[in-house]
């Protein structure tokens, strides 16, 4: 997941790079108060403007630091990707902490996406909101972050469905029917429960095994 700290050496390196057109900033404390194009935000990592060490999203033209990846969130990506891949087979792409284009200002970096099998693998391009079938994050201490900045960014895009694994809750809130103003179907699912993705109706996911 994604929470924004505090500006230090990225900030640093990016400070020197012209600003972008202005607008209306949605996050919540940026690394800076610029807002960047995804294609400006590619040329600032090929200009080592971030290290490998940098661990970094594009949302809404903000550049967010994201927060060091703590055991439980981690173990439990580790069980999604485990459990998604063995499910879905050769029928799709399990897509994990990797990019997904969603328009000209926002690539997030979800903790699993589920993708429309392509026979490039995404080699040639990140994929774009047509090809995302599903996107699951997962929040140990970013719930609200994620619920407040990054569902919305999802559903403007076009992503059918996600689900926001809360850890703290033991429970999976549940996201589908995109639109400009956010989903129109809210779910929550809890420890006993079933998920069938809409646009994967062969997978199904014990709660249980969400959460460990």
């Amino acid at each position: 997941m994604t929470v924004a700290r505090s500006a230090g050496p990225i900030v640093d390196r990016a400070e020197h790079l012209p600003a972008p057109p202005g607008g209306t900033d949605s996050m919540r404390m940026p690394l800076t108060g610029r807002r960047f194009t995804v294609e400006e935000y590619h040329r600032m990592g090929r200009a080592g403007v971030f290290t490998q060490d940098d661990r970094v999203e594009l949302l809404d033209g903000q550049i967010v630091e994201m927060t060091p990846i703590g055991p439980g969130h981690a173990g439990c990506v580790a069980a999604l990707t485990g459990l998604v891949a063995r499910l879905v087979g050769d029928r799709a792409v399990v897509w994990v902490q990797n990019p997904v284009l969603l328009g000209p200002r926002s690539e997030p970096q979800p903790d699993v996406a589920v993708l429309r099998a392509r026979a490039d693998t995404y080699r040639t391009a990140h994929p774009e909101p047509r090809d995302v079938l599903l996107v699951i994050e997962v929040a140990e201490t970013s719930f609200e972050h994620d619920r407040d900045v990054k569902i919305p960014l999802y559903a403007a895009a076009g992503v059918p469905e996600v689900w926001l694994v809360n850890l703290p809750a033991d429970a999976v809130a549940l996201y589908r029917d995109p639109g400009p103003q956010g989903y129109a179907t809210l779910g929550t699912a809890g420890r006993g429960d079933t998920l069938t993705p809409l646009k994967l109706p062969g997978l199904t996911l014990r709660v249980d095994d969400i959460l460990g």
